[in-house]
């Protein structure tokens, strides 16, 4: 039998990367041959960090020598703990002075939601990687409760023009990036095919400037429109979306609209140009109307529906409807009960259908989604 001393380096490496950074550290300390398994680099070219799971006082002792190595990181953190978000902090600042290498970096807060005013701290260290990191290729921040600002997005257009893909569409309820912003991040860094904002950060010169002809195939554009800036936004005029959808036909759109907004809101948001591709659907008003227009307008392109409305005979009629239309679904979640012949449209009408979550009687929440088979 192999000892575990005697594995080969890279089968030792593969095995650590799969650790959590406790179990990495207390192996880098049983002898030479695992310490140097430890801390080489395919170990840490994808790398998940928690900082509540982490022992603080060894963070960042044990990854300072691993750093350089660090190319795509997923940090978590919870913001209303002091330590954690200190260590977060911390681990971003020292990054950005040691890795200008990081291709990827993706931010996810855990817990209770902090203060208004809290995170200038984080934010200021994101600042500092897009400084330092002009070959970041993918930033995400949709799980930052944090105002994103101007200043943020101009620091990424000056320092990471090989951006790839960026998630601005946080859960923040006031929406502080405007149109001009994003139109210089476009100019700035021609690759960037994905891309996650705030409706009210969405112009119709920002939809031009993706549909000129020397632009780089845009793959994705994530809207969420929630905060107040959102429901004052200007419409975007149907032929904007029909001359983008001609430029890059494989765009695929998606739109998640909150309960702030207003049924005229709805309307104007959902035309009939957009290739939406995943609709999540949690508006205090009609909802109805909504499923319907995405069954008339949205088949070929529609993959994904998350509904949260009240039960009624309507919005089973509706989905029924969608069931019947929107084919190529894969997935179909509505948070309230409906009637089985709902159930039964989508599971015969839609078979490329991998999962759902369609209630035929009250349970306790959270509901789960049903795999198909």
């Amino acid at each position: 039998m192999v000892q575990p001393a005697e594995l080969p380096e890279e089968v030792l490496a593969h095995i650590f990367r799969h650790l959590p950074l406790r179990d990495r550290a207390a192996a880098a300390r049983v002898c030479r041959a695992w310490a140097a398994a430890a801390t080489c680099s395919s170990v840490w070219h994808n790398t998940n960090i928690s900082c509540d799971f982490e022992r603080e006082d060894m963070l960042l002792p044990y990854l300072s020598a691993c750093l350089d190595h660090v190319h795509n990181l997923r940090l978590e953190f919870e913001p209303s703990k002091e330590s954690s978000r200190r260590a977060a902090t911390e681990l971003l600042i020292a990054l950005a002075g040691r890795s200008p290498g990081l291709r990827g970096l993706r931010l996810e807060c855990r817990g209770e939601k902090p203060f208004f005013d809290a995170g200038w701290d984080v934010l200021d260290a994101v600042h500092g990687i897009c400084q330092a990191a002009h070959a970041l290729h993918h930033l995400d921040l949709r799980r930052l409760p944090f105002t994103l600002d101007d200043a943020l997005v101009l620091q990424a257009a000056r320092g990471c023009p090989e951006l790839r893909s960026l998630f601005l569409n946080n859960g923040t309820l006031v929406g502080s990036i405007g149109p001009g912003s994003v139109l210089h991040l476009l100019e700035a860094c021609p690759r960037l095919s994905v891309l996650g904002l705030h409706l009210a950060s969405l112009s119709r010169t920002a939809l031009e400037a993706l549909a000129a002809s020397d632009r780089a195939p845009f793959k994705l554009l994530a809207l969420r429109c929630a905060c107040p800036e959102d429901i004052r936004a200007p419409p975007l005029p149907n032929e904007a979306w029909e001359a983008l959808r001609r430029r890059h036909p494989g765009l695929a759109v998606e739109l998640e609209l909150e309960p702030a907004l207003p049924a005229e809101n709805v309307t104007r948001i959902l035309q009939s140009a957009v290739p939406v591709a995943t609709l999540r659907l949690c508006i205090s008003g009609d909802t109805v109307g909504p499923v319907r227009f995405a069954a008339l307008h949205y088949a070929a392109t529609l993959r994904v529906l998350e509904v949260r409305a009240a039960a009624s005979a309507d919005l089973d009629a509706a989905l029924e409807l969608l069931a019947a239309r929107c084919t190529r679904l894969r997935e179909v979640h509505c948070f309230c009960v409906v009637r089985p012949s709902v159930l039964q449209a989508f599971l015969a009408q839609c078979p490329r259908l991998r999962s759902y979550t369609l209630k035929l009687t009250r349970e306790p929440h959270p509901w789960r989604p049903m795999l198909v088979a």
